[in-house]
Order: C-alpha cells, then sequence, then structure tokens
C-alpha cells in the first residue's frame, strides 16, 4: 500500500497479546488505536505500548480516519456486527476466526466489502508460518506424490479448564469446530486445495460446563453447540481428508495432521502453531526424516496476516482472504449441516489455494507481494 498500514484494535481480550507482539515486529503495520467494551483494558493496552496508542471507544475507533484497517478480535458472535460497521466506515478488516458466527452473516461482510471497496481478511494466518508452509513445499515438490488422503486430529478436555470466561466456546459461532476447526480446515486446504462436499457427524454429551480458573471457578456455563465433531472432506484435487474435533477427549497419540501419497507421507505440525517439524517418511524407508525449514515467514505469530494484506497489491487477494475464511465457515457449516441430516452435503463456495509463502523474514523488513 506504500505505506504502513494504521490499525486499530477492536477487543482487548485474552488473545491481544499475542497480535501485540506481532504488531511490534512488523515494519508495514502501526498499530494507532484500541477499545474494549471494557475501557480499562483498553487503556492498559494503550498503556504498555510503546508509542502513540489512544484508548477510544468502540464508535469512536470505528469512525476514527486515522484507522486503516480495524483487527477484530471481539467475540465470534460480534465478528460481523463489528465488521461490517468497520466497512461502513470505509475501513479494511481483518477478523479473529471464524469469519462470522454463519455464512450468511459471512457473505453479508464480503457483500458489503465488496461494494465499500475494501479488503477483508482473517484468521487463521498461522498457515503462513514456517510450519505448514515447509509441509506444502514438500507436496509441491512432489515428495509424497499426488496426495490421496490425510487425517487432522484436534481433542482436549474443553477450554474452560483454563479461560476464565468460556461461555462462547460454548454458545452459537463456538464449538470445537469453529473454535479449532478453522486451524485444521484452512491448513488442508492449504496443502490439498478447496473442499467441494462433506458428510459428518457430531455429538453433544454435556448440557453444562464447570469452570476451572479464575474469579469464576465453580461456575457452570451451558453448552449449545456440538462439542465431538469428525468428517469426511472431499477436496476438489480427489485426495480425502478425515476431521476429528472433540472438547470431550482428553489426548490422543495421532498427528495433528498427516499427508499420505503413492511415494511418502508427511507428518504436519500443529496448524495451531506457526511453526514446528515437519516429517516425511518415503516410500522403501526405515524411518521418519525432519525436513528442513523451507517456506514460511520465519518467527512469525498472530498478525502476519495483516502484513501480508498490507503488502498484496488490491487486484490481488491476500493469502488469508476473507474469501479462503468464507469457504472454511461454509465447509464447517456443512459439516454440522450433514450431521444434523446423516446425508452428504455439498459445499457451495469456492476457494483457490492461497499462493505459497517463500522462506521470509518480516523481521522490521517488510514483505514482499505474493
Amino acid at each position: 500500500m506504500g505505506k504502513p498500514l494504521n490499525v486499530g484494535i477492536v477487543g482487548c481480550g485474552t488473545i491481544v497479546g499475542q497480535y501485540l507482539a506481532s504488531l511490534r515486529r512488523l515494519a508495514d503495520v502501526e498499530l494507532v488505536a484500541v477499545a474494549d467494551l471494557d475501557a480499562d483494558r483498553a487503556r492498559a493496552v494503550a498503556k504498555e505500548w510503546d508509542g502513540d496508542v489512544r484508548a477510544v471507544s468502540v464508535d469512536e475507533l470505528l469512525a476514527a480516519e486515522y484507522v486503516d484497517l480495524v483487527l477484530n478480535l471481539t467475540i465470534p458472535a460480534a465478528h460481523a456486527e463489528i465488521a461490517l460497521k468497520a466497512i461502513a466506515a470505509g475501513k479494511h478488516v481483518y477478523g479473529e476466526k471464524p469469519l462470522a458466527a454463519t455464512t450468511d452473516a459471512a457473505r453479508q461482510v464480503l457483500e458489503a466489502a465488496r461494494q465499500a471497496g475494501v479488503r477483508v481478511a482473517g484468521a487463521p494466518d498461522t498457515v503462513l508460518g514456517t510450519g505448514i508452509q515447509t509441509a506444502r513445499k514438500a507436496i509441491d515438490d512432489d515428495l509424497i506424490g499426488r496426495p490421496v488422503a490425510a487425517t487432522a486430529t484436534m481433542v482436549t478436555p474443553g477450554h474452560e479448564r483454563w479461560h476464565p470466561d468460556p461461555d462462547f466456546y460454548y454458545a452459537p459461532g463456538g464449538g470445537p469446530l469453529l473454535d479449532m476447526g478453522p486451524y485444521y480446515i484452512t491448513a488442508l486446504i492449504t496443502l490439498l486445495g478447496p473442499v467441494t462436499s462433506v458428510i459428518g457427524a457430531a455429538s453433544h454429551p454435556r448440557s453444562e460446563r464447570e469452570i476451572g480458573s479464575g474469579p469464576r471457578a465453580g461456575e457452570r456455563v451451558p453448552v449449545e453447540v456440538d462439542t465431538h465433531v469428525t468428517g469426511v472432506l472431499v477436496h476438489e484435487s480427489g485426495a480425502l481428508s478425515t476431521l476429528v474435533v472433540s472438547f470431550d477427549a482428553v489426548a490422543t497419540h495421532s498427528s495433528n495432521i498427516e499427508v499420505h501419497g503413492p511415494r511418502g507421507s508427511l507428518s504436519v505440525p500443529d496448524p495451531n502453531h506457526f511453526d514446528g517439524d515437519t516429517r516425511l517418511f518415503r516410500l522403501g524407508a526405515d524411518a521418519w526424516e525432519t525436513l528442513p525449514v523451507s517456506a514460511g515467514y520465519l518467527d512469525s505469530g498472530r498478525g502476519y496476516g495483516i502484513a501480508d494484506l498490507a503488502a498484496t497489491p488490491p487486484t490481488h487477494e491476500p493469502r488469508a482472504s476473507g474469501t479462503l475464511a468464507y469457504h472454511v465457515l461454509d465447509v464447517m457449516e456443512s459439516l454440522l449441516g450433514s450431521a444434523a441430516s446423516g446425508a452428504s452435503v455439498t459445499v457451495s463456495s469456492r476457494a483457490t489455494r492461497p499462493t505459497a509463502v517463500p522462506l521470509t523474514d518480516l523481521s522490521r523488513t517488510g514483505v514482499g507481494a505474493p
């Protein structure tokens, strides 16, 4: 865009610290304002920042001429509302996942952005790090042959054990699929391409959860969503991915993601992280080998997708585009629809596989366009 992108953050909850750590390192973005319904939280963030950051109300930030992009870190139920207000004020939007609580709301966001001539992008940008990108390069370099299948597994007893305010994890827009699924499905699309159809099953074994930490410890919150979801994703490439996400299991020996082809298998690192080892088991080998880091943004963190957007020409979509985030949401909503109906569901949306990220160090150096 030719100059630093001025960013205003709406929502100063638990995740904001990870974004702040990244924004300190990026040359192409500049934090200028923060807002939260709890004004004290916004003031605390502004105070700890080494620079001129204003703590303002949400409405003031959305209207501010000095803000180019709104970083939307609100709860999922508020994602679309804040995004639409920011777009109406002529601002770009980068949002936490999911893009919105429903595909209907997400469509409104993308259409509003199209009409306003602004851009929408969003988490997860973990797929831009060296972990997933090194695995992608191994696939693109034909180390395993044409991918045939993949597995993706995420199980945990539930976030109420550590999160002081876990209510939104168990409300519409939450659950393991909409909370953690975006990391895994975005990674699968990055590795294997878009999804054309799904078939799923889901369960909801508990009606409430007990908060395990913080001032509300011992309080119970209702569970309004499925907390164990499994399914098969049929990719446009012909590859089949098997997905399991759960807030009802304790542990697993399974790799986060594995990708299999006729000449080898890949063990892919945790898509909730930006780095990690990619391991390859070649046909005829005796053991796994760890591949050298060969692609992705080095030492990256949450918010690197904003720098990627800042450097992407207006004629191109950023790698963590709103179109991709919408497709991921559509896949997840289709999985839940399939689980409810017991039938395969065609995924109506399409997204192109994002361009690969060459090995790049963004630490105060800026980013090259995709």
